[in-house]
């Protein structure tokens, strides 16, 4: 049985890891699961902890452990500190002696795509045999490269052997806010459901409801679900980066919330940006500056 099915005992954990609930992750008990899912069950829990930041404690803790699954998460772990290059190192070589590996598939991806090294990320990933984090990691991707079209068939394919998938149902949604139109409130029901019930709610789905408002002209609505992502987690760059967008829309100064979010991630796509446009307006400004002086 599929230990990720409907019958299955990782699905509880395993659900809540894809909601964004962290702590709840954290807080299982799996003594209780068998012994072929305690690995799986685990590195759930590991990667839960490197997502609440906890990035020097799994390193500790995992330190003279061995296991294909231990060492990506390792790499992990490590991709977040400094030794981010050597990371990288350990999980290439790790994508060449075990690419069948779910763990490796799915931690490879992600770190590689981080990287810009897309191609490599994709070769990985294609290799699953139903990992359905792996597909929905795929579907980020062609998003990420503007390749609606490749996502919508990654998607449909998806949904001939894991229609009820809580994996493939998040990741139809965002497909569903890139292709626009009646996807837009369709998107917003499966984020809506998962944010506004107590046992799912979370800052992700908050924030992927705030974004489903924004696309459906929806402001105030957009801003309250934010203002409860931030309250759950203040430094989530999700919705620091959403909190721009809408106060650009509501035609306020977003100087504050671009700073608020360059405190937590300076690198951010949003930050670089506007300091580039910021750039090139000043060199565009000085050439005419002598001009409007005379």
């Amino acid at each position: 049985m599929d230990p990720f099915s409907a019958e299955g005992e990782l699905l509880n954990i395993h659900n809540a890891f894809l909601q964004g609930q962290y702590d709840k992750v954290v807080g299982f008990d799996i003594k209780p699961f068998s012994e072929s899912n305690q690995i799986a069950a685990r590195v759930l829990q590991l990667r839960a902890r490197i997502s609440l930041g906890e990035y020097e404690e799994v390193l500790a803790e995992l330190e003279g452990e061995e296991g294909t699954e231990m060492a990506a998460v390792k790499a992990f772990a490590r991709f977040n500190t400094d030794d981010l290059e050597a990371a990288i190192d350990d999980i290439e070589d790790l994508a060449k002696v075990a690419p069948e590996n779910p763990t490796v598939q799915v931690i490879g991806g992600i770190m590689l795509q981080r990287m810009g090294k897309t191609e490599e990320a994709l070769a990985l990933l294609s290799q699953h045999q139903g990992n359905l984090e792996a597909v929905s990691i795929i579907i980020q991707i062609r998003l990420a490269q503007n390749r609606t079209d490749l996502a919508v068939k990654e998607v449909n394919a998806a949904k001939k052997w894991a229609q009820d998938s809580l994996a493939i149902n998040i990741a139809e949604a965002w497909v569903g806010l890139r292709v626009g139109g009646d996807k837009y409130q369709q998107s917003y029901y499966v984020f809506e459901e998962l944010a506004q019930a107590p046992s799912t709610s979370s800052t992700k789905s908050l924030v992927g409801q705030a974004v489903s408002e924004l696309h459906l002209g929806r402001l105030p609505e957009a801003e309250v679900a934010l203002q409860q992502a931030l309250e759950k987690d203040k430094h989530d760059v999700a919705a620091l980066a959403n909190k721009v967008v809408l106060t650009a829309l509501t035609g306020g100064d977003t100087a504050a919330d671009l700073s608020a979010l360059e405190a937590v991630d300076s690198t951010h796509p949003m930050v670089t940006d506007t300091e580039e446009k910021l750039e090139l307006f000043e060199k565009a400004a000085a050439k005419y500056a002598g001009k409007a002086a005379a």
